[in-house]
């Protein structure tokens, strides 16, 4: 039973700009949906804001703006996920939530060499699902504030 764990990853895949991402399921605290959110001034423009999730405030993240694919369209399928991160939760915003599945680890294929710049750095692979591509995002990567670009952007605002 721990090999079979081992060996496969359970994927929970979205919806973004019409394309398949997933993202380790282990992750995911939780879907929910977009409810009242506050914008935070001078913050990165893929931060949409901060929202009150049951008593803890989490940090709201366009991940289609992060990932420089446009913006989540606020639609009645727009959904954040809650993620498991060393700080703090932080939500993502996206388009329509899909399925939970379940791949093996050998299946992951290495992103295409022709992405370069934030999806390269935010892709640990891409998987094939019912004929589709789902490109396997790193929550690490993806979730790391970079402090030099957001002081940047903080005084661009000035």
């Amino acid at each position: 039973m721990e090999m079979e764990k081992d060996d496969s990853l359970l994927v929970a895949t979205f919806i973004l700009n019409g394309a398949l991402f997933g993202i380790d399921a282990g992750k995911v605290q939780e879907v929910v949906l977009i409810d009242r959110i506050t914008p935070v001034h001078h913050a990165p423009a893929w931060v949409v804001g901060v929202r009150n999730l049951r008593g803890k405030i989490v940090t709201i993240i366009d991940l289609a703006a992060k990932l420089e694919l446009g913006a989540v369209e606020q639609t009645a399928e727009t959904r954040i996920l809650i993620l498991k991160w060393t700080r703090e939760p932080i939500g993502i915003m996206v388009d329509a939530v899909s399925d939970a599945v379940r791949f093996e680890r050998s299946t992951l294929e290495a992103p295409p060499p022709n992405l370069h710049g934030v999806q390269s750095s935010d892709m640990k692979g891409v998987l094939h699902h019912q004929g589709r591509l789902v490109a396997l995002l790193n929550p690490d990567s993806l979730l790391h504030f970079d402090e030099r670009a957001e002081a940047e952007a903080g005084a661009a605002h000035k």
